[in-house]
């Protein structure tokens, strides 16, 4: 089978590896109809983090079950699913109290493949989220949505819910990335009366607005704190959704959150040095991390998709095959795409 792999900082290549296998009685195979390129997937295209070199690529999938092991029954051959980068067991401490994203009994190196034809998934009783009916029920641009829903939506939703965003609230989305604008959608879902995005990119903007955001500021560093707290009367924001995980965006953050707020970080840290003096001054508190994408598929995106309340494949902005791979990763990395999908096989 073909399958997208890690060459060097700058490129990768699809070839043909061996088709996976059912290892244990908890996996199943999958049949990837949709991936595509996760901004996170940049950090190692562009070397700034390690990769092992002839490594698999990819994370986030929609598909079909070929095949599952003998003690998989929630799930058989022929269903449809989202296929969560988390492989959460559902049984564990951290899965039982909704964070599947650090399960305790994750395989390592299991999160890797998706950008290939076949893909081998571990814990995959719980953590495959059955979608209704099969791929041909739904629109393209409702499979592009339901691909969401494996990695980045989920991603945005847990900055929101980390943020604490209820209705009524001013929140603040720091970054324009398909996280940071799954961030806005997930915002706006939560009741969120304002929602100020930090965008310099129009094309971004433009999605921005349409997904929820009621205002925009493009400025960075002390001219976007001093902006956010003229638009706030001097208050600053209800909640702060951190969607980049740079050292300044940040510091941002923090700044402009009023006392008593959550920042919710989903952005993955570039930089460990935080100043924790303001957090304690004005109680503001700071959480997140890796998303829960099992339990938010489960209690509220699926629906949430399925129903037309929100539509975040919509942060899909251009398309490959896999034969094209590395075209979609440049797209990714020269900023001419907001996200690259990658059609890999035919519903």
């Amino acid at each position: 089978m073909k399958a997208g792999m890690f060459v060097k900082p700058g490129e990768v290549s699809v070839t043909d590896v061996p088709m996976p296998t059912i290892e244990k009685p908890t996996d199943a195979v999958i049949r990837v109809l949709r991936a595509c390129v996760c901004g996170s997937d940049l950090w190692w295209y562009r070397g700034i983090s390690k990769r092992e070199q002839g490594s698999l690529t990819g994370h986030e999938a929609i598909g079909v079950v070929e095949e599952v092991g003998s003690e998989v029954t929630h799930v058989s051959s022929g269903d449809f699913v989202v296929v969560p980068f988390t492989h959460g067991c559902g049984k564990c401490a951290a899965c039982r109290s909704g964070f599947d994203g650090n399960c305790m009994n994750q395989e390592p190196g299991g999160n890797a493949g998706y950008q290939g034809e076949y893909l081998r998934f571990t814990n995959a009783d719980w953590a495959l989220i059955k979608i209704p009916g099969k791929p041909g029920d739904y629109s393209d641009e409702t499979l592009n949505s339901l691909l969401a829903l494996s990695d980045v939506m989920a991603t945005g939703y847990h900055a929101a819910a980390s943020a604490e965003v209820k209705p009524g609230d001013t929140a603040v989305v720091m970054g324009d990335g398909a996280v940071g604008l799954c961030g806005v959608i997930s915002a706006k879902l939560r009741g969120a009366e304002r929602i100020i995005a930090m965008s310099r990119h129009p094309d971004r903007q433009r999605l921005a607005r349409q997904f929820g955001a009621t205002d925009i500021v493009p400025e960075r560093g002390e001219d976007a704190v001093k902006r956010v707290m003229d638009m706030t009367d001097g208050n600053g924001a209800d909640s702060v959704l951190e969607c980049v995980g740079t050292q300044e965006s940040t510091a941002t953050a923090l700044q402009i959150a009023r006392p008593g707020a959550v920042v919710g970080r989903v952005g993955v840290p570039q930089s460990g040095e935080i100043d924790t003096t303001k957090l304690f001054w004005n109680n503001i508190g700071l959480r997140g991390g890796i998303a829960s994408v099992t339990t938010y598929d489960k209690q509220v995106l699926l629906e949430a998709v399925l129903d037309g309340r929100i539509e975040p494949g919509r942060v899909f902005t251009k398309r490959f095959d896999l034969d094209h791979l590395q075209q979609a990763y440049e797209a990714m990395d020269q900023r001419e795409a907001v996200k690259s999908l990658i059609i890999v096989n035919e519903a």
